[in-house]
């Protein structure tokens, strides 16, 4: 009996209706437009605004394009993990959230924290729960609504993250398609330099954590570009390495939209040419969990079956990971 690959059948993707542009910035912090893009490649990012709106909304909204597009029973999906790191709430989980709203009353699922990586860990979780023959229809969602903890007096973070998010259903197939392989790491030394101090357990909410605006996420932007640079291109190496793939082997590079020289110095590494690198930053910004999938939701009208894609991130923890994929459908 040939081994069980899951392979991905379906992509979804929203993004919310408010832009906010390099523009808008100026006025808010000490910035400029050129500063900004020289920088990070970002022209604009998409903000959720308005009262109750929660990242399971971006998740709700991506899930069900896959379930119309499909035209699948909501009752028929095993599972959904989603990565995210700004979960509507603490509990219920941001999955039971969503299952809840679209009905899928079979599924059970979980929410998955690795920030920028965690569509990455999420979706190689995903992998070995159909690979065991256990279930037929997997979602994995990557999704943030970044805006809900970003100090938008702080130009080091705000002018680099947006809100948006994205989904992919898996389903088991028999044929050489699907997730071929993947390398993950986590290194908590690198937690000091990028992180977010207050709400959990060592410093809960309180007055005084609020004041020390301890609840926004604090960057040293130095040391997340020198690791991110390292990590992300050297892991990308890696797993083509381990899988004798060469630069030409290699379809599309799907990396994380953190910043434009970091995906450059990866594609460099790989011997990649811009040709086959997505982007989609400069439209949409950072969404830490969001991006790959957005990535592939953007793209999939050029994807063909069989294209040899290399999922690439890295993120705050520090986290960072690489996944080799083979397209499994023509859209």
């Amino acid at each position: 009996m040939k081994k069980i690959k899951a392979a991905i059948t379906a992509v979804g993707g929203w993004l919310p209706e408010t832009v906010l542009s390099n523009a808008e910035l100026e006025k808010m912090v000490d910035t400029t437009d050129d500063w900004i893009v020289s920088r990070t490649g970002i022209k604009e990012r998409r903000i959720m605004v308005g009262k109750d709106r929660g990242t399971s909304e971006i998740g709700i909204n991506a899930v069900k394009q896959i379930l119309d597009k499909k035209g699948i029973d909501p009752l028929d999906i095993d599972l959904l993990i989603v990565g995210t790191v700004t979960p509507d709430y603490l509990f219920p989980s941001t999955s039971n959230l969503i299952c809840d709203k679209l009905g899928m009353k079979n599924a059970w699922g979980f929410d998955l924290t690795a920030a920028c990586s965690g569509f990455l860990f999420a979706l190689s979780t995903a992998t070995q729960f159909i690979e065991s023959g256990r279930y037929k229809k997997v979602i994995v969602v990557g999704a943030d609504k970044m805006s809900s903890i970003i100090d938008y007096s702080d130009r080091a973070t705000c002018v680099i993250f947006g809100d948006g998010g994205g989904a992919v259903l898996l389903e088991p197939t028999e044929e050489d398609f699907g997730v071929m392989d993947f390398i993950m790491h986590a290194d908590g030394s690198g937690g000091q330099f990028l992180n977010m101090k207050g709400g959990g357990s060592v410093n809960p909410p309180s007055h005084e954590t609020v004041d020390k605006k301890m609840h926004y996420v604090f960057q040293e932007g130095q040391a997340v570009f020198k690791n991110a640079v390292v990590n992300m291109a050297e892991v990308s190496a890696a797993i083509m390495e381990k899988n004798s793939l060469k630069a030409e082997d290699i379809s599309w590079l799907v990396p994380h939209q953190a910043n434009k020289r970091i995906v450059d110095a990866t594609a460099k590494r790989m011997g990649l040419g811009q040709e086959k690198v997505m982007m989609n930053i400069q439209r949409y910004g950072n969404t830490t969990a969001g991006t790959i999938p957005l990535l592939l939701w953007d793209y999939e009208k050029q994807l063909k079956k069989g294209d040899n894609l290399i999922l690439s991130a890295f993120g705050g923890g520090f986290t960072w990971g690489s996944i080799y994929l083979r397209w499994a459908y023509n859209t």
